[in-house]
């Protein structure tokens, strides 16, 4: 597992699995955030086994499922909020980051310039120029 640092607080990862758990534990990790709905691949362990383990080793785990590139304002609310109530560090992660680097970025946008907030995601390793406009967009609300 690769964690990508956004942040001070805040971390994106690929898919993980019930052994990253226990690295994610011992970085310091407090809070996960599983952005992938179950089933989406025949290996992916699903959340709620993930969740128990978790919670075993006394970490947070919020399950905010996001179908691939349909970020609605429920979404976007729920893990704002989900956010600013988190125990920090906060690892959120779905199949390859990119879900989670995006929501993060669309949470964020309506109070960070579009232009940090791209900068941040690519200094990560996740191109997200096509969330421009709708970053933008809510700078505006």
């Amino acid at each position: 597992m690769e964690i990508k640092a956004v942040t001070a607080a805040f971390s994106v990862a690929a898919q993980v699995t019930s052994d990253d758990l226990l690295t994610l534990k011992a970085a310091g990790f407090r809070t996960v955030v599983c952005n992938r709905p179950d089933n989406e691949a025949p290996e992916q362990p699903s959340a709620a086994s993930l969740a128990a383990q978790a919670q075993s080793l006394g970490m947070s785990w919020h399950w905010l499922p996001i179908t691939p590139g349909l970020f609605t304002k429920d979404n976007i609310s729920e893990f704002e909020q989900l956010l600013a109530s988190a125990n920090e560090p906060v690892l959120a992660f779905c199949r390859t980051g990119t879900r989670s680097i995006s929501l993060w970025a669309l949470a964020q946008a309506p109070h960070t310039a579009s232009a940090e907030l791209l900068q941040r995601a690519t200094a990560a390793g996740y191109d997200l120029s096509q969330l421009a406009p709708q970053l933008d967009a809510a700078k505006k609300q």
